[in-house]
């Protein structure tokens, strides 16, 4: 990173957020993401999310500022210091999940997820899925609420809350966690290598219908989803040396 790195501020629409991009980019002026050597997102882990997504493809770190709810992706807010706080920050790198999902109509949708994917029934009704992994169906029927696929970065999200696993940062693994499965009783899910193909197939989707989601993106009357590590792409997340992702990680097992 240079001396005097180009940075690109971008912020949610909450008044703190919007109040501290007033405030830095006084100091540190603005850049467009395209020509910036770094984004600095001001906000809370959804608007990281929607950061990553919007802007990931431009290969930039993105070093997060907690000015929102929740910041588990997120370093604290200061207004001062930020370009030593950048060139002594300690990289995380990331790679999403792909998502293709089908649906009913005949449509495919294909998304990213940094976080998850998750499929979750729609109606009353339990939905009914078939678990194929690398082609080869491993459970012929799961009852459920529904099931997510987590990486590592997510897996302290809503896969931890269902109850799956928390995955440490290169760890080449993924999480396949069920929520509230009915049968089989009592499975937990599993732990698959992360280059691992999963597919989640409907069943009866017309009586039970169920929705797919990556990260925020929902689509609706799927037929069956398909889940794989991007082979491609990769996001670079910075922190501060006392606050790095790997510790969060560790700490979320041990804290209450």
């Amino acid at each position: 990173m240079p001396a005097s790195p180009r940075i690109a501020f971008v912020a949610s629409p909450a008044p703190e957020a919007q109040a501290a991009l007033s405030a830095l980019t006084a100091v540190h002026g603005q850049h467009r993401p395209d020509a910036a050597d770094v984004l600095c997102a001001l906000g809370g882990d959804g608007f990281m999310l929607q950061t990553l997504h919007r802007h990931g493809g431009l290969g930039l770190p993105v070093f997060g500022m907690k000015l929102g709810t929740v910041g588990f992706l997120m370093n604290q807010y200061r207004d001062d210091d930020l370009v030593a706080r950048l060139h002594a920050a300690e990289a995380a790198v990331l790679r999403p999940l792909e998502m293709t999902a089908t649906t009913e109509a005949g449509g495919s949708v294909t998304s990213l997820a940094y976080n998850e994917v998750s499929v979750l029934r729609q109606t009353r009704q339990a939905a009914h899925l078939r678990v194929h992994l690398n082609g080869q169906v491993r459970l012929d029927e799961l009852i459920c609420d529904g099931a997510l696929v987590a990486t590592p970065a997510g897996s302290t999200a809503y896969n931890f809350s269902a109850h799956g696993p928390i995955l440490p940062l290169g760890s080449s693994v993924i999480a396949l966690t069920p929520i509230a499965a009915f049968r089989p009783r009592r499975w937990r899910g599993a732990l698959l290598r992360a280059d691992t193909e999963v597919k989640l197939e409907v069943l009866d989707g017309f009586k039970r219908p169920v929705s797919a989601t990556a990260d925020s993106l929902e689509v609706r009357d799927i037929v069956e989803v398909t889940i794989r590590e991007s082979r491609e792409r990769t996001v670079t997340l910075l922190f501060d040396r006392e606050h790095n992702l790997e510790e969060r990680i560790l700490n979320e097992q041990f804290l209450s």
